[in-house]
């Protein structure tokens, strides 16, 4: 983001010749506005255009376009004073949560370890797995009990995003929420949250696109292994893809993704919603693959 030299740079810098911008998350326009960038000279703008218009609304919301304007004059003028502020307060928020019993969040010491490139500040991970609690749990409990909604949790995690409307008030209401959550937890027999090693990427046989386009079959995902997937398979949060039609379907998959739904977390991608089947290609002699 242009606005703050204090965060990572844009992704067009960061060599994006196209890219979303969900402009409702840190700055002030209103969920469901976001922007798409593109670097001039190295995309025909115009055919960008033509595309779009075959896939989205002819009667967008004068109100949400009004919004990203509104969002855009307000970090044009006052963009840096306001962001210095929400830094300053996700700062405040990782430094008390730290001091906390039972939580973690990262700061830019993570910039050290293999992997990791550029630190957003205005972005607060809590790991709480030395508490006993899932991500999930903790999400789920601030949500239900606090009227807190995090950004988003995974088994380990909770993410909260700080944006141009937090107060120090609301800071203080969550570390408030988090201190007590502890406190409980510290009084009550702790659980061992178990460490799930993510799969290995499994071995692509056929193309994604012809997985999708073959002849399936839905199994149950406990027999599909050694099946090629015609489906995806991912986790939200993050969303990345476990699995990916044409990728050859393995125990440590079906293992890591059973530990996913005992843990309550949103696993989807395949037709049946609840995850229990997957579809897998049956035609595999058309390709000249022996079964």
């Amino acid at each position: 983001m242009h606005f703050n030299s204090k965060l990572p740079i844009s992704a067009v810098d960061a060599g994006a010749d196209i890219c979303s911008q969900s402009t409702h998350k840190i700055i002030g326009s209103m969920t469901q506005s976001s922007l798409l960038h593109v670097k001039k000279g190295f995309v025909d703008v115009n055919r960008v255009k033509t595309v779009l218009s075959l896939l989205q609304t002819t009667s967008p919301s004068y109100i949400l376009l009004a919004s990203l304007d509104a969002a855009r004059k307000q970090m044009v003028m006052d963009g840096k004073e306001l962001l210095d502020k929400t830094i300053e307060l996700a700062n405040y928020a990782r430094e008390s949560i730290n001091s906390i019993e039972g939580y973690y969040c990262f700061g830019e010491e993570v910039l050290s370890k293999k992997g990791a490139y550029a630190f957003d500040p205005t972005k607060v991970t809590i790991t709480c797995k030395d508490l006993g609690l899932s991500g999930y749990e903790l999400e789920r409990i601030l949500a239900e009990k606090y009227y807190i909604q995090p950004e988003m949790s995974d088994l380990y995690n909770v993410l909260c995003v700080f944006s141009l409307g937090d107060t120090e008030e609301s800071v203080d209401k969550l570390i408030n929420a988090l201190k007590e959550i502890s406190d409980v937890q510290c009084c009550s027999l702790r659980r061992k949250i178990e460490i799930i090693d993510v799969p290995d990427i499994p071995e692509q046989v056929l193309t994604p696109r012809d997985a999708f386009n073959s002849m399936t079959v839905s199994v149950p995902l406990p027999d599909s292994m050694g099946q090629i997937s015609a489906e995806f398979l991912m986790a939200y949060p993050p969303g990345i893809p476990i699995l990916c039609p044409g990728e050859m379907i393995t125990k440590d998959i079906i293992d890591y993704v059973k530990a996913l739904k005992e843990a309550n977390l949103y696993v989807q991608g395949t037709e049946d919603p609840e995850v229990n089947y997957i579809k897998v290609v049956s035609d595999l002699n058309i390709f000249n693959i022996n079964e």
